[in-house]
């Protein structure tokens, strides 16, 4: 199975691809809730590594805090322009993956 690679974060979403049709807007109004479980399932774990270092997040509990622990994070599945993505939400920022051929 192909994983699914970081795309990009909400903030520095192009402008041009937000409120169209299929567009970040409607990714997120399509967010269905999951688990990270279900998030590392799919994703690229060395991408998602790296975006946890640069959220600050330590690499395990007893060192800190971590994504994993943290209960402010939220997982998610959706659409976006017709192509399943997966991702998570942290801080009200939406970090999403796609899946690149």
């Amino acid at each position: 199975m192909n994983a699914y690679r970081y795309y990009r974060c909400c903030v520095g979403w192009p402008q041009d691809d937000v409120y169209v049709e299929g567009g970040l807007s409607d990714m997120i109004d399509a967010i269905e809730t999951t688990t990270r479980r279900t998030l590392l399932a799919h994703v690229n774990r060395a991408d998602l590594a790296a975006i946890e270092r640069d959220l600050s997040y330590d690499t395990h509990p007893s060192q800190g805090l971590t994504m994993a622990g943290d209960w402010h994070v939220h997982y998610f599945r959706s659409v976006l322009h017709g192509e399943r993505v997966y991702g998570f939400q942290h801080s009200a920022i939406e970090h999403v993956f796609t899946l690149q051929t």
